[in-house]
């Protein structure tokens, strides 16, 4: 399953979850509250959830995997639990987030025990 924007950025790809907090952040719109829930919550994630670039520095490679995206597995709920805080900060900044769950959401170029990255397979 995968967090992400219900519309796709000017590169073509819908921003995650974690990337939609981050452009807030980035712009200065979060609360003081909301920017310590952010670090907290992005150091816990860096502690508990291998990033994939550190295995394979290619992963997010633009032009080797246009469009990755990183997606949780749906046994990872020690992870799961945490996205309330980040799905209520978007909804009190009126960035829309959506849930998709998808059996196959493309080809896999990154595999662990709590998320996959893909590339989606080329439409039309």
């Amino acid at each position: 399953m995968r967090f992400q924007s219900p519309a796709p950025n000017a590169r073509g790809i819908h921003p995650g979850v974690f990337g939609l907090v981050n452009g807030l952040a980035k712009h200065g719109r979060l609360s003081p509250e909301e920017e310590r829930f952010k670090e907290e919550n992005h150091a816990w994630f860096h502690a508990h959830l291998i990033n994939p670039s550190d295995v394979d520095p290619h992963v997010y490679d633009r032009t080797l995997n246009p469009k990755a995206a990183a997606w949780f597995k749906p046994t990872a709920t020690h992870l799961l639990e945490r996205l309330p805080g980040y799905l209520a900060i978007l909804a009190a900044h009126g960035v829309a987030c959506v849930r998709v769950d998808m059996a196959d959401p493309g080809t896999v170029i990154y595999d662990d025990p709590h998320q996959i990255v893909v590339v989606p397979y080329a439409t039309g």
